[in-house]
């Protein structure tokens, strides 16, 4: 799996990740019960609200690689302030939309 992890640009300033990243090296949250290596791609943040330019961030994770995208926790699940956006679905669906099968998503890491 070569996943590339779109992120809440509201909440970078003081989450640096590492709790996504020990996800992906250790198998938990999402990344549970994959059995083939993962390889992280990119970790890029979706561009502020609404969320607008994670289209064209998702698209350049595919680019390089990416044969699946995840949303880090603190979209899905609102970690680690407890709000979770409210553009995220809509954020997904577009992504699908515009990508179609040639990625998997993932609605969380941890």
């Amino acid at each position: 799996m070569k996943v590339g992890i779109i992120r809440c640009m509201q909440t970078e300033d003081y989450c640096p990740g590492t709790a996504d990243f020990k996800a992906v090296r250790e198998k938990t949250g999402t990344f549970s019960g994959i059995g083939e290596g993962i390889e992280v791609i990119g970790f890029i943040n979706c561009g502020g609200c609404p969320g607008k330019k994670a289209i064209l961030r998702a698209r350049e994770l595919v680019k390089r690689g990416a044969d699946t995208l995840a949303f880090a926790s603190c979209i899905q699940k609102g970690t680690p302030i407890g709000y979770p956006c409210p553009f995220a679905k809509k954020m997904k669906e577009l992504i699908q939309e515009d990508l179609g099968e040639q990625v998997s998503i993932l609605d969380y890491t941890h």
